[in-house]
């Protein structure tokens, strides 16, 4: 246990935790309400969340109204922070609660304690894995996700292999399609347990399009009411075991990389470090409708409250926490007019 004298503490308006869209927008809106000290804390290396890894069109057209790609539509969010003076503090890993609203956050400076009058939890969600996919099999190599592929290809410039198979047939697995494409790698096969291509509902017309495609245009086959039911090699990935669950039929598909895809989880380890009480579906923080968790102060926004939506909506939704925010800080905390969630 780390004695409270040998951390350095600091005090903030509003400590947010995760630097994506609905973080960086949140922290962006309280400076526009006059909020001062607005501190946006990021484990990783860089803000900007998931969106700087897609390196496709298709962001910013709700928030910002214009067509963007992902490192694009993520650069503008971080610049517009910085330009306003939102403290963004990276490698910044909260690591606990002390007592209400005070984080413990462990960085490249040490231990520290945050306290804040209001904070917000907007730590985004994480994608399922093989294991969570329950999918048996060798544990060889090429194993990968949407996030992990991505990282390996625009960040570090990595060859992932040579032939893929993605499971999965919705909006993320058609980014790891153009990912792998556009690192020189044949994607063999996509598949899916669903009985047709999901997307999100702005996107539902595009549906029939390309479950049309899917069946005509075997460029790219798309198994539908299918699964992987193991992963075959030895060091390497050599190919896949995928049963249509129409027929029971089974047939091996030869590959060298597996990208798993979708099954999105709410990043919900800083709500329940907190106490925070969770959605009984989503398993995510549970708000009200100003966004505001079961603990007063403490709010959440973007993905972690369901484990998936565009980037375009969390930005918004984090806009919508912020305002919520400062109506709280206004209202002062812990007065009889501020009501505790259900």
């Amino acid at each position: 246990m780390i004695d409270h004298d040998q951390r350095r503490t600091s005090h903030v308006d509003v400590a947010i935790v995760g630097a994506g869209p609905a973080g960086l927008s949140a922290a962006i809106k309280l400076k526009s309400l006059g909020i001062d000290r607005v501190l946006v804390l990021e484990r990783s290396g860089s803000a900007g969340g998931v969106p700087q890894f897609c390196h496709h069109l298709g962001f910013g057209v709700r928030d910002r109204h214009r067509v963007q790609t992902g490192p694009t539509y993520a650069r503008s969010l971080v610049s517009r922070a910085e330009s306003v003076g939102v403290d963004l503090r990276l490698n910044a890993t909260v690591t606990g609660w002390h007592e209400d609203k005070s984080l413990l956050v462990s960085s490249e400076e040490g231990l520290s304690l945050i306290e804040a009058d209001a904070v917000l939890i907007a730590t985004g969600a994480r994608e399922g894995s093989r294991a969570s996919a329950l999918v048996s099999g060798s544990r060889a190599s090429g194993v990968l996700t949407t996030g992990s592929l991505q990282r390996l290809v625009y960040e570090h410039g990595f060859r992932v292999g040579n032939r893929a198979v993605i499971v999965g047939a919705e909006l993320v697995s058609f980014s790891a399609l153009l990912t792998l494409r556009s690192a020189g790698v044949k994607v063999v096969a996509m598949v899916t347990p669903e009985t047709e291509i999901q997307l999100y509902s702005v996107l539902s017309p595009l549906r029939r399009v390309l479950n049309r495609w899917s069946r005509r245009f075997p460029l790219v086959p798309i198994h539908l009411s299918s699964e992987v039911m193991s992963i075959e090699g030895t060091g390497r990935v050599a190919g896949v075991q995928v049963r249509d669950n129409r027929t029971g039929s089974e047939r091996r598909i030869d590959c060298d990389t597996v990208v798993f895809t979708g099954q999105w989880r709410p990043e919900r380890e800083v709500a329940v470090a907190a106490g925070v009480r969770l959605n009984s579906g989503s398993r995510g923080p549970g708000i009200d409708e100003s966004y505001m968790t079961s603990i007063p102060g403490v709010f959440a926004a973007g993905n972690v409250l369901r484990g998936i939506e565009q980037a375009d909506f969390a930005s918004l939704e984090g806009r919508r926490a912020a305002a919520s925010i400062g109506n709280y800080l206004a209202a002062a905390p812990g007065s009889s007019e501020m009501g505790c969630p259900i």
